[in-house]
Formats: structure tokens, sequence, C-alpha cells
């Protein structure tokens, strides 16, 4: 019988069941898809410790005007600034902390009398309180930032010797901050009301009382949700509240701004779910993913979606959050998985090649290169880390598994004795195989075989499926491999 190549295309399904994803990969880690090959992420190394073992939520990079860059970052109880020498503590005097975890009382007092079943937990009742997390932006050369937790609005004026300061007369108990690119600073639910957007008079951010003279101004969005971030596209900023979407555009006066609701029931999971590339605004939602290049909201299909929004651990959604990845044209959200309490896992879109992907890295806030050279992504340790540097993995699993494959129309079996691999480098990944011969049967493991030209395998069932792993902290490649298979008999 003629080689049968293994021609699996690039990304991750993962929705229904294993029999589903047929001919499709189901599951990854630390692998992407790069023009059709599959091969590592990029490595990382420590580059700073932000502050030691607290979770940065909230993270920028900027150049002031004579070139210097820096990083800001902020935790539940901190604000930092790191230069390339030393991390500096500019965290405000009247800065009132919040809380790493969030809270939600599901238990007694949580809801109303007689509400369940005895002993059946109870869904979102209750109070409920976010993990703290910091809007950061750049007022020209200066750092602007608000903790939803504080609520005040803050600058940093680049002096190391110097905490930052509250600005003058801008509203306080906000929600967070967006700076538009017309150069007005958006307070988000500003002065308490969930739903409202102040800003001050364009190039002041010390004017905020609306005047004849002036461009402040505020409106309150129709909505019944609540403001959950501010976040600049093209020629709009785009305001995402938990229900639906908002979109800001410069009018001029009297009016300044005028506000079009682009989108329903395409609400943010959290404060900094979103990311912004070329191809538009993408988020993630509670129920979906979506992304808005203008016009109206448009739904993401996701391959991976059943996986993804039944493994989120729900009581710490709060604490998502979305990074880019230009250089690959990849987003990538880090979440909370199932009961645990910090972002352990990951799901990435490849906006360009579409396909999705997902894999276990702890990571709690990130910058994309641009700024400094490598993307910058902050660890659950409070280390930040330079990423896409070199091949260092940490010795991580490195692997990428397939859905099921088979001959004909899978009512005979398929009996294999030869592979004949596809690497750039032969001898850096292993092959396991994994034989049923129905979809619920018990699976049968063959290898792992490291990788020869050709690789002599011995296995048998109906259906097969293939897991690659990588060598630890190398850098490979993996294309399409052909196996010498014949059929067998029906039993």
């Amino acid at each position: 019988m003629p080689l049968v190549p293994l021609a699996i295309p690039p990304g991750v399904y993962r929705n229904g069941t294993d029999y589903q994803s047929s001919g499709r990969w189901r599951d990854a880690s630390l692998i992407r898809w790069s023009e059709g090959t599959m091969q590592p992420i990029g490595g990382w190394a420590a580059r700073a410790t932000v502050q030691a073992n607290k979770k940065v939520r909230g993270a920028i990079a900027w150049r002031e005007n004579d070139g210097t860059r820096w990083i800001a970052a902020g935790t539940y109880e901190k604000l930092f600034v790191v230069s390339p020498t030393a991390t500096v503590d500019i965290t405000p005097a009247s800065f009132t902390a919040g809380q790493e975890s969030a809270t939600q009382n599901l238990g007694f007092g949580g809801g109303f009398y007689g509400d369940y079943l005895y002993g059946v937990r109870r869904q979102d009742q209750g109070s409920y309180d976010e993990a703290t997390s910091w809007s950061l932006d750049t007022w020209g050369e200066y750092l602007v930032a608000c903790s939803d937790s504080d609520g005040k609005i803050y600058e940093w004026q680049l002096d190391v010797a110097a905490d930052a300061l509250v600005i003058t007369n801008a509203p306080t108990n906000n929600l967070g901050i967006v700076v538009t690119e017309e150069r007005f600073l958006f307070a988000l639910g500003a002065g308490g009301d969930v739903r409202k957007v102040q800003w001050c008079d364009r190039e002041d951010n010390t004017v905020w009382t609306p005047a004849a003279t002036n461009e402040a101004g505020d409106l309150e969005l129709q909505t019944s949700g609540q403001i959950m971030l501010g976040i600049k596209g093209r020629g709009q900023t785009l305001i995402l509240t938990d229900l639906d979407a908002h979109a800001a555009t410069y009018q001029g006066p009297p009016f300044v701004y005028g506000f079009e609701r682009v989108g329903s029931a395409c609400g943010a999971i959290s404060r900094h779910c979103a990311a912004t590339v070329d191809r538009g605004v993408f988020w993630m939602g509670s129920r979906g993913f979506f992304a808005f290049a203008g016009g109206q909201v448009q739904d993401v299909p996701c391959d991976v979606s059943d996986y993804i929004f039944n493994n989120i651990s729900a009581s710490q959604k709060s604490k998502i959050h979305a990074v880019t990845n230009a250089k690959f044209n990849e987003i990538w959200w880090f979440y909370p998985s199932g009961p645990g309490e910090e972002c352990d896992s990951y799901v990435v879109f490849n906006y360009e090649e579409n396909h999705w992907n997902i894999g276990t890295l702890a990571r709690t806030s990130g910058i994309d290169a641009g700024v400094f050279n490598t993307p910058i992504w902050f660890g659950s340790n409070g280390i930040a880390y330079n990423h896409e540097s070199g091949f260092n993995l940490s010795s991580e699993t490195v692997f990428a598994e397939s859905g099921p494959f088979e001959i004909g129309a899978g009512d005979t079996t398929m009996m294999a004795s030869m592979l004949i691999p596809d690497e750039k480098t032969q001898g850096q990944v292993s092959v396991t195989f994994k034989a049923r011969f129905y979809p619920n049967d018990t699976e049968r493991s063959y290898g792992p075989y490291s990788m020869a030209a050709p690789t002599d395998v011995r296995f048998t069932g109906r259906q097969v499926a293939m897991r690659v792993t990588g060598a630890a902290n190398d850098s490979w490649r993996w294309g399409v491999p052909r196996i010498d298979a014949i059929p067998g008999g029906r039993r």
C-alpha cells in the first residue's frame, strides 16, 4: 500500500467529542504553527522582579521624549516602574490597596433563603468582588494610571524620586481609564457611576468641568451593564461593558464625542480581555470571542470554545487578560483553569492564518515587543520575563496530540509498520501512537518512538491518534510525516 501522509491542518480543534476532531490536532502546549509547520514557542528568561510573589495585573511599556524606555506594572497593593537598572516603587501615598484574588459569596447569606436545592452550589448570586487590576496609559511621555479598587487617576512624571500623584480635578471612584487618539483622557465608570464616561479638556488633564471655552464633557452610556474597559481602535475608541460595546468617535465642539452602540450580547469577561491589532479589536466575552474593525461587532468562530469556556474558573474570571504577539500574528488570552486561583492556561488565536491553539503557562499580564525587542510577560511569582528569546522553556513538556485518524471509512483495522518523519533536524521529536478499535474503547499506547529515517513502528487499530513531543529547550520543526499502513480485517 502507498505511504499515507499524515497531513494535519494547523491549529487545535477541541469542540465536541474526540471523534469530532478526526484529522485535526486536539491538544497541545507551548507549540505554534507558522506557515503550516509545527514548532515550539520561543523561550523565556527572567528580566526583573517587580514585586516578589505578587501578581502583576496591568502593565505598559513606553518611551519618554529622549528615548529612555520604561515599564510600568501594578499589583493589588503597589505601582512600580522598571528602568534598565532598577525597579522603583511609585505607589501614591493616598492609594487604597485592593485584593489579589476575586471573592464571591455563594454560601450562607449569599442569596435568598430557599433558592436552589439543599447541597447544590449556588450559581452567580451574592456579592462578587473582582481581583484588583490597573488601567495604564501614557499622557505624552508621562504615565497615567488607575486601579479599579482605588478609583483615583494618577500621573507619574518620570522622576524616580517621586511617587505618582493624583491628577488635579480628576473624578474619583473610577473603574479605569483610556487616553484617546485625539489626546483626551477618558475616566470610565466616572465618579462611581458604572455607565458614565467623563473626559478632560483636550491636552489638559486637569480641566474636567465642561465650559464654552473647553472640550471637557461626560456621557452616561445607554446600557444596563457596567463599563469594563476602554481600548483604542482605528479612528475610534471602543468602550466595552459586561453586556455590549460602544464606539466613541470625536466630533468636535459642542458635543465633542458621539457614542454609538455597535454590538449587543458581546460584553467583556474582564477588564484586560481585549487587544488591538491591525485587523481590529479582539476580546473574550462570557460566551465566545468577538472582533470590531468598524461597523458592527462580529462573532469570531472558535475551534476550542467548548474546552475553554468549560475550563475557566468562573470565580476568578476577572484575572483573564489578553496579550498580543505581533511577530507571529497572535493574540493570547491567559486564564485560570478549573478550580484554580491563578492564570495557568492560555488560548491563542492566529488572526492571519485563522486557527486556534491552547496550552498551559502561568502568566498574569504582558506587553508585546515594540518598545523592547521581545515581548515581556509577567509570571505569577512577580518576575518579568523576556519571551520569544532563545529556546529555554524551563524543561516544560512541549507537545501536540491529534484526534483520531483512520483508513477508509473506519470499518477496517489499520496495521502500521513504518513511519517516515518530516523534521528539519531529525531526532528532535518523539512520537507516540494511541490506538482504539472504536471511539469509547480502551486506548492503547505504542511508543514513544525516537525518529529515524525510516522509523519502525508496530500497532493496530481502527482509529489512531498521534502525539508529537518535542525535545526540551530545543528548536525543532515538524511537517508532514508519512506512515506505511495496510488495511486489516474488520475485527
